[in-house]
């Protein structure tokens, strides 16, 4: 049903990625993609590492070309950009955006021009606006737009810039947000309503 979910987070995202990837249950398979702001002298890895400790599912560092594979946790890079290709990963060393590289729109703005209907974006909490324009065109596109709730967010720029650039299919606590993206991505069985004799 859908073909990739991304995630963008600045300011206090850790903990906030953290948080929606272990309630992400491991029945669901639709690949993840991740930019997180981090300090262009980050260590490479460091960020999955730390990730791998608390999620029961493989945490990578993206590489360029690198296949997209169900059930993965894909992870920009600290100074790359991570851009989606069909069936693959893009790193691009291009300017930064937002004073940020990773950007977050370039991965959800890449990923909406990918795959359409087939994105469910996520925005978290952050100290600036990046992620905004990528949220946007990812609604554009059909795909789904979640937003963490300002009041909630470690710092609420980043979602307040989200809420502002498009009409989010959904605004919610840190807490609900992988119980409605697994909402999504699992088929329910329809429902057949008793006849009447």
């Amino acid at each position: 049903m859908y073909d990739l979910i991304c995630i963008g987070a600045s300011w206090g995202g850790l903990r906030a990625v953290g948080q929606v990837l272990a309630d992400l249950p491991a029945d669901i398979h639709v690949p993840i993609a991740i930019a997180q702001h981090r300090h262009p002298d980050s260590p490479d890895g460091g960020l999955a590492q730390i990730l791998r400790g608390r999620i029961e599912r493989p945490v990578l560092d993206a590489e360029d070309k690198m296949q997209i594979e169900p059930r993965r946790i894909y992870v920009a890079p600290p100074d790359y950009h991570l851009l989606v290709e069909r069936g693959s990963f893009a790193l691009s060393v291009d300017e930064r955006i937002q004073f940020a590289r990773p950007s977050i729109d370039v991965l959800f703005q890449s990923a909406a021009d990918t795959y359409g209907a087939g994105v469910i974006g996520i925005i978290l909490t952050g100290a600036n606006d990046d992620g905004a324009h990528g949220l946007a065109r990812i609604k554009e596109g059909g795909g789904v737009a979640v937003v963490q709730d300002p009041d909630g967010a470690a710092r609420r720029t980043m979602p307040d810039a989200a809420i502002a650039a498009t009409v989010a299919d959904a605004i919610l606590p840190l807490e609900e947000i992988g119980k409605f993206v697994y909402g999504l991505c699992v088929k329910v069985a329809p429902v057949r309503e008793a006849t009447e004799a």
